[in-house]
């Protein structure tokens, strides 16, 4: 999407070689219309699949979910990080670490949101490591449901996340992919 990789040009934040910051269009500000189609655009590159739901991570990935969620015609449901007093006690739950935030936390999906019937394509704003998409998968490995795919707004090129998921035989795709952030400048791999 050269819309998308324009804007994090613009407004993404170089904090060192392994972290950019996109809080102005992903973490912290949703910029509506690009987000919007950033859902067309993995709707259209999972058309085919037969999706029967969208999953994402609680909280960064809930919009381009939403809005993918919305051009599919399909339910979102996210993984929340925090049990409540109203949390199902037989939710499906993988402890995950959080690169960014630097904290081990857990993730969790109620078995009522997601089953065996189920074709579910996860969607996530940015990979790097690829811990929280490992367990994201595992999740949706152990409730019997199948995986379409990943959809990932931003990869990172030189973490290995995304290679270790594509790995698994899960298709993953990705609207930008960052080959390095060296030098404070944001290389995209063509």
């Amino acid at each position: 999407m050269e819309l998308l990789k324009k804007r994090i040009l613009e407004e993404g934040i170089v904090v060192s070689d392994q972290v950019l910051k996109l809080d102005g269009l992903l973490n912290h500000q949703v910029d509506p219309q690009l987000t919007m189609e950033m859902g067309r655009e993995f709707a259209a590159r999972f058309a085919d699949q037969g999706v029967t739901r969208i999953v994402t991570v609680e909280s960064s990935g809930i919009a381009v979910a939403f809005a993918t969620a919305y051009e599919m015609n399909v339910p979102l449901v996210f993984a929340r990080r925090k049990k409540t007093l109203l949390a199902d006690p037989d939710a499906l739950c993988e402890r995950v670490p959080s690169f960014t935030k630097g904290i081990v936390t857990d993730i969790m999906i109620s078995r009522q949101y997601i089953s065996p019937e189920d074709k579910v394509l996860f969607i996530d704003d940015i990979i790097a490591n690829g811990d929280a998409a490992r367990g994201m998968i595992k999740i949706i490995n152990r409730s019997g449901a199948e995986l379409a795919g990943f959809g990932v707004v931003v990869e990172k090129c030189f973490e290995a996340g995304a290679r270790t998921i594509r790995e698994q035989g899960v298709r993953v795709e990705s609207l930008a992919r960052i080959r390095s952030l060296a030098g404070g400048q944001i290389a995209f791999e063509e």
